[in-house]
């Protein structure tokens, strides 16, 4: 049972998993389907995975509630894909790498701070509850970042972009927190702190 005095402040718990996104599901093409990882990397090389390589990596499990900003809050997820760290280590950052944008289909993106995407408890999932992801919930892949709202951890993930500096991604461009962290209710960019995100172009 789960205990509602542990919930972060202004979520309520729903039943089952409501699949909430913004425009259409893509449609997976495997023989097209590639994973990169670009920008600012160590050797100055983009990195890219097909699809067949990417499902070969290891995989790591993470029991974490999922937190939509709407206030609704899934408990209990048992998330299983690859850790992040993985993608850090087969694709190093360079050394003043402070930030990665996350892109997905539709170029649509989410930016998060490196330490947030490299934490032990983020991962690109491919399965919830052992089961795969389904094309609503971002099929074949999607970020879960655990500490952060749900707008963070894009569905659809394409690909990882290591930047220098920050820029905001598609929903933090739209008003959303820029950092977005649960616990602290970060939830729209009215609240943010000088030096909590870049201004708005």
């Amino acid at each position: 049972m789960f205990d509602d005095e542990i919930l972060p402040p202004g979520q309520r718990l729903v039943e089952g998993w409501p699949a909430r996104h913004y425009g259409p599901v893509p449609k997976f093409r495997q023989e097209r389907w590639e994973f990169r990882v670009f920008g600012a990397t160590a050797s100055g090389d983009k990195h890219s995975w097909g699809f067949e390589e990417f499902i070969e990596l290891p995989l790591v499990t993470v029991v974490a509630d999922m937190h939509c900003v709407s206030r609704k809050t899934v408990p209990g997820n048992e998330w299983s894909g690859v850790a992040t760290s993985t993608i850090l280590a087969l694709a190093p950052p360079a050394p003043d790498v402070t930030h990665v944008m996350v892109w997905a289909e539709y170029g649509f993106s989410a930016n998060i701070r490196l330490h947030e995407f490299a934490s032990d408890q983020t991962l690109l999932a491919r399965f919830r509850n052992g089961e795969a992801l389904t094309p609503e919930h971002g099929f074949p892949v999607r970020l879960v970042v655990p500490s952060l709202y749900a707008y963070k951890g894009p569905k659809w993930v394409r690909g990882i972009e290591y930047m220098t500096e920050d820029r905001r991604g598609f929903w933090e461009e739209r008003g959303y927190h820029n950092i977005g962290e649960v616990w602290a209710e970060q939830r729209y960019s009215y609240q943010e702190d000088l030096g909590e995100g870049p201004s708005f172009a």
